[in-house]
């Protein structure tokens, strides 16, 4: 199991599932909670952060393998590299973030990295369940509690409040 500090918690589920939406209601909660919160999310697919025309895309476009874009507010690092054939993996990806000024790192995607997931699940999608096919997964966060007798906890999907308190129970207490 990949383990780091801060403490890691994956979100899993198929795509449609709601896994953004989640986290973008999540957040905010435990922020108020104090929180610094920090977020790697996997992209299935080629993706750009800068537009073109900017000068950033540019400067990445003509040949530079990383760009960082700072202002006093934020900062960003966009690394290129062609060569590579798969995915990052989250032990490559982890030394980027400010792990020192993060109390929790939270994980969007990345389905089959050995960490500590929730799986999100909604039955009307006809989907079957990642549980128990992989042994990460420590709660289900659901909108229809499963109809057979699962071992683990289950939480209610729209329920922000309850998820954030099983996340701060079981990982910052």
């Amino acid at each position: 199991m990949l383990t780091a500090t801060p403490p890691l918690l994956g979100f899993c589920a198929y795509s449609g599932t709601g896994k953004t939406t989640l986290l973008t209601r999540l957040i905010p909660v435990l922020n108020r909670n104090g929180l610094k919160i920090g977020l790697i999310k996997h992209a299935h697919h080629q993706f750009d952060i800068d537009q073109p025309g900017k000068d950033s895309y540019e400067l990445r476009k003509a040949g530079a393998c990383e760009i960082m874009v700072a202002s006093a507010k934020r900062w960003a690092l966009v690394h290129e590299s062609p060569e590579r054939k798969g995915d990052p993996s989250l032990e490559e990806l982890l030394p980027h973030l400010s792990l020192s000024e993060l109390d929790l790192v939270l994980v969007e995607g990345f389905k089959h990295e050995p960490l500590a997931k929730i799986e999100l699940h909604r039955p009307s999608l006809g989907k079957s369940l990642l549980y128990p096919n992989d042994s990460g997964i420590i709660a289900f966060a659901t909108d229809i509690p499963p109809g057979e007798k699962i071992q683990l906890p289950v939480l209610d999907l729209n329920n922000i409040d309850e998820i954030a308190d099983f996340i701060k129970d079981r990982f910052l207490n």
